[in-house]
């Protein structure tokens, strides 16, 4: 009987500079997706890559005096080297340069053209260069300097060009029906409204697909003045991976094993792209659609969105070398919620590594092994009749993985490793009930202790399997202190007690994660990112001088709107709140702790404004505040809320109301 497939894959990512730790984020995500599928004993295939072609590429490369492919090569390198350090667990890595999709994606251009999806005409509208996107005149951000992109807010440039277009039109109430009736297509769910409300209703317009205006890409067959645009060139990758329309008959019929795929994941930011521009061309093309799509959030820094232009980005390299691959997998997966977006700084990190995996995890492991080597020479004790409280140590293990597999099957990784954490937590809880140190001053509780000791093995047993798909190598490291095979570790047996095999021969090593100093770690990872930023404000500098050059204005700082429902809006809660009181922290030169006056409450929060404002010249002011968002740590002080300002290169102000507005007022 030929196994169940799971075919899973990340966005192909853009090689036009080194990728930051939220780019890893849905690699880690997916890889941890692909890992717990093929424990489960599933065939999976785990699809990665680059987008290589584009005019932003191009103009790169001509800055460096150097080839396109001279120029992506090096960083795509770094790209694979970062996944290899993160033991990303890719079956394939796709390069949108490579031949094999290269031949692929012109016959797909072909065929649609032959189907009469895509017809020849002209192109007039606007056009922004740093997202290498076209955009109406009815979507684009109006100011009193002229037109801004939507998605970063450049200036867009008025062009006029002969372009190949995709009736996007024609499919556009299919679509529709098609998301209706398949309500998990779209995850969360809350994307899925966005995509029908904000795009398909209002209607489509004819997609351009193609571009005469650089040649860095894929010729379109018969007419090679015009290259290919990323819509037909980049997101087909998905199926020139595993062979659609190869020449090769084995990648054929890998296409026919794994296509449609289970699961895309992808940044919110690229949703609509996704959910329908592909789907879309895949109904031209009359191949089944992918079964979900899935969204997850950002990750964000205390200003903002990760951006490499702004510099406010973490080195991954960095954090592994630091830190270890397994440590950045679990705080990811851990720390944000899948879908929703997440807050990273220093203080969190060291903490939860501290706390979680030092603490937790760590010291069980550490203080197990030392008692069974202290009281039974390093050998595994042979267990006696069970207590009411042995019992509930082994049911809750035993419980444990079904509800991973539960919140796993719905990718809710944090929610998942929440439950294994609940388990960890309930055997260093048992160990303070049962008091092995006291049992083992009277020999005459021996079998006893014996008994509690296996307990804990087997216990850690359980966790150790259940760790696998986030952590790649803490799960071995723990195998090895204790002694057990690899049939002992098999998914399966997370559900059966008594697995351990008394006798085992257990080693006490190094720990697994040793403690950190949190000052030091803090100082260590601000140098790190005041480097990045560093190097973005230099590479602004000549972006602006060239500009200037060319007579163009891209001081615009570049910021993504993600567009939301009104039910997205209406979850955030701001209120009108009053500045009592406001002093600088130590040792953080851009924050500033202040406490509000609500009204109903006082409150406090930490805003990165020391640059822009004296504490003493923010008393008195009334300001709104994002009340209802999750509290966070910076720099050891608790800020429960943030105050909104307008921002525009090296300007900020804070968003301010009248004296006579009182505190607490909802705004609305």
């Amino acid at each position: 009987m030929s196994k169940k497939t799971f075919y899973i894959t990340t966005p192909i990512y853009y090689p036009s500079n080194k990728l930051h730790i939220g780019n890893a984020y849905t690699t880690i995500a997916a890889d941890a997706m692909a890992r717990y599928k093929r424990l489960r004993g599933y065939d999976v295939y785990y699809l990665t890559g680059t987008d290589e072609h584009g005019q932003k590429l191009q103009k790169r490369a001509e800055e460096e005096g150097l080839k396109p492919i001279e120029f992506i090569n090096p960083i795509v390198e770094w790209i694979q080297d970062l996944w290899q350090k993160l033991d990303i667990s890719y079956d394939d890595f796709i390069r949108t340069t490579e031949e094999r999709h290269e031949k692929v994606v012109q016959r797909i251009f072909k065929k649609l053209l032959e189907n009469g999806d895509i017809y020849l005409g002209e192109y007039e509208g606007y056009y922004c260069v740093p997202d290498e996107a076209y955009w109406t005149e009815r979507q684009l951000v109006k100011t009193d300097e002229g037109y801004l992109c939507p998605d970063c807010h450049r200036p867009v440039q008025l062009v006029k060009e002969k372009s190949y277009f995709f009736k996007m039109s024609k499919y556009q109430d299919r679509l529709l029906q098609y998301i209706e009736e398949h309500p998990e297509f779209i995850q969360p769910e809350s994307r899925k409204n966005e995509m029908i409300n904000n795009f398909l209703k209002p209607g489509l317009e004819d997609l351009s697909i193609s571009r005469t205006t650089f040649d860095w890409g894929i010729k379109v067959p018969e007419n090679p003045e015009h290259v290919i645009y990323v819509w037909i060139d980049a997101l087909t990758n998905y199926i020139t991976a595993i062979g659609y329309l190869s020449d090769d008959p084995e990648e054929r019929k890998k296409f026919e094993r794994y296509w449609p795929t289970d699961v895309h994941l992808i940044g919110k930011d690229i949703l609509r792209f996704h959910t329908i521009y592909w789907p879309i061309i895949l109904m031209a093309l009359e191949l089944p659609l992918p079964k979900k799509v899935f969204g997850h959030g950002w990750i964000l820094m205390p200003d903002g969105k990760m951006s490499k232009s702004k510099g406010n980005v973490i080195d991954p390299k960095f954090l592994i070398d630091r830190y270890g691959s397994d440590s950045i997998r679990y705080f990811l997966l851990r720390e944000i919620a899948f879908g929703s977006d997440g807050v990273f700084t220093p203080e969190i990190f060291i903490q939860r590594l501290n706390v979680d995996l030092a603490n937790d995890l760590g010291n069980l492991v550490s203080r197990t092994v030392a008692m069974i080597e202290k009281y039974f020479d390093g050998f595994v004790p042979t267990p006696e009749a069970l207590t009411s409280l042995d019992e509930d140590l082994k049911q809750a293990a035993m419980e444990t993985s079904q509800k991973v597999e539960e919140s796993l099957d719905q990718m809710l990784f944090s929610q998942a490793l929440q439950q294994i954490w609940q388990l960890i937590n309930r055997t260093n809880k048992y160990i303070d009930e049962t008091l092995p140190w006291s049992l083992a001053k009277d020999e005459a509780n021996k079998g006893r202790l014996g008994t509690v000791l296996y307990q804990l093995v087997e216990s850690i047993r359980i966790t150790s399997i259940l760790i696998q798909p986030f952590m790649t190598k803490t799960p071995q490291k723990i195998w090895e202190q204790l002694g057990l095979d690899v049939v002992s570790t098999n998914w399966d047996l997370t559900k059966s007690w008594g697995i351990v095999h008394p006798g085992a021969k257990v080693e006490k090593k190094e720990a697994l994660f040793p403690r950190l100093d949190m000052e030091e770690e803090i100082k260590a990872i601000d140098e790190t990112t005041a480097a990045a930023r560093k190097q973005a404000e230099e590479n602004a500098k000549k972006l602006n001088q060239s500009a200037n050059t060319n007579g163009g204005d891209t001081k615009m700082e570049n910021t993504t709107i993600d567009q939301i429902t009104i039910d997205d809006f209406s979850k955030v809660e701001l209120r009108v709140a009053e500045v009592i009181e406001a002093e600088k922290i130590p040792n953080a030169d851009k924050l500033l702790k202040i406490q509000l006056d609500l009204g109903y409450e006082k409150r406090q929060v930490v805003s990165g404004i020391a640059k822009y404002y004296q504490p003493e010249d923010l008393v008195g002011k009334k300001v709104i505040c994002v009340t209802n968002l999750k509290p966070v740590k910076l720099r050891g002080e608790e800020s429960k809320g943030m105050i909104l300002a307008a921002s525009q290169g090296d300007q900020l102000v804070l968003a301010t109301v009248s004296d006579d507005i009182p505190n607490g007022a909802k705004v609305k």
